[in-house]
């Protein structure tokens, strides 16, 4: 396999994957439960989109950089703020933590949010670079709530519309190995925003489900090069599952390679609102590899998961009597 001039990996590799499974298969083991510990005792940091906050909308009279605008806010007592273009060059979007009790509709609330924005305004206000408030609002958490839900409810949709499909393009034992194994990448790439303390927001989730996407699309390349050498070789279970992995070695690793630099580059250009995307997809393209190689074949060996050459032939014989048929 070339990527470029360079030759990553040879396209006749002949490990021996399989001899590794139970070891493989206990690191999984110590690999999840470690995540979960760390998911549910160390939680995670929300933003704004979440916790609710102050907006503001702000306009230039010229073009501004977004990132020296957060600069100076973060500058004079602002940290963890938002902020983005929208519209043109002259305008941005600040979203701030809340500040005190806000009480939305009340007198308070409103003197607080005056108070905000007057600060913020004479922050980011240069002689060169004026600025002026076009809005300033407080968002509350209510918002952050729905939108909660509403990637919960994403995530539900998207497992069950993979089952379905893996179930009848494949075989069930199929679509349940591979639901779990993205769950699992899921977990492990959770657990990594969680450590790190990385600041849990849209972009974030957007890059969650990503990820997902992208291992279901890697474990279907390799469960069909299984499906497939099941029908047409005559070895044993295990050197089916040797060979396959072998055999789309090379597409795994190449796909993952460009996902991993495709997230570098947004990492290093993108700006700080693409960090965390970029960040969790340059993560998840390393744990969907590794799994889709260590985790996701070798679960086809245990228990009612194992899967045999009678899982797959009767459903080979029903297509060839279909295409007999005049």
């Amino acid at each position: 396999m070339k990527l470029f001039p360079l030759h990553i990996l040879p396209n006749d590799t002949k490990i021996d994957f399989m001899r590794w499974r139970h070891a493989a298969m206990a690191v999984t083991i110590a690999v999840f439960l470690a995540s979960v510990g760390i998911v549910a005792f160390k939680g995670f940091t929300f933003a704004l989109d979440f916790t609710g906050g102050t907006l503001i909308e702000a306009r230039f009279e010229r073009p501004v950089d977004v990132e020296q605008v957060r600069s100076r806010l973060e500058s004079t007592g602002f940290e963890g703020t938002q902020v983005q273009s929208f519209g043109g060059n002259t305008d941005v979007l600040i979203r701030l933590a809340p500040h005190g009790e806000h009480a939305p509709g009340t007198g308070a609330a409103s003197a607080e949010d005056k108070a905000t924005g007057a600060a913020v305004l004479k922050a980011i206000s240069t002689t060169e670079n004026p600025a002026t408030i076009l809005r300033n609002e407080f968002v509350g958490p209510q918002i952050g709530k729905d939108l909660a839900m509403n990637g919960l409810y994403a995530t539900i949709f998207m497992l069950a519309g993979f089952l379905i499909y893996i179930g009848f393009r494949f075989e069930w034992k199929f679509a349940v190995t591979a639901s779990i194994v993205a769950l699992f990448d899921l977990l492990v790439t959770l657990a990594y925003v969680s450590l790190l303390g990385r600041e849990f927001d849209l972009n974030v989730l957007a890059g969650l489900l990503s990820v997902m996407g992208f291992a279901i699309n890697d474990i279907i390349v390799v469960f069909d090069r299984v499906r497939e050498n099941f029908r047409s070789l005559r070895v044993e279970p295990l050197e089916v599952l040797n060979r396959s992995i072998n055999q789309t070695l090379s597409r795994t690793v190449i796909t993952a390679v460009m996902f991993f630099l495709s997230a570098l580059a947004l990492y290093m250009y993108g700006g700080a609102s693409m960090e965390g995307l970029a960040e969790t997809h340059m993560v998840g393209a390393v744990v969907v590899v590794l799994s889709s190689i260590l985790v996701a074949v070798p679960m086809l060996t245990i228990g009612f998961l194992r899967v045999s050459k009678q899982d797959l032939l009767p459903k080979a014989k029903d297509v060839e009597a279909l295409a007999r048929r005049p």
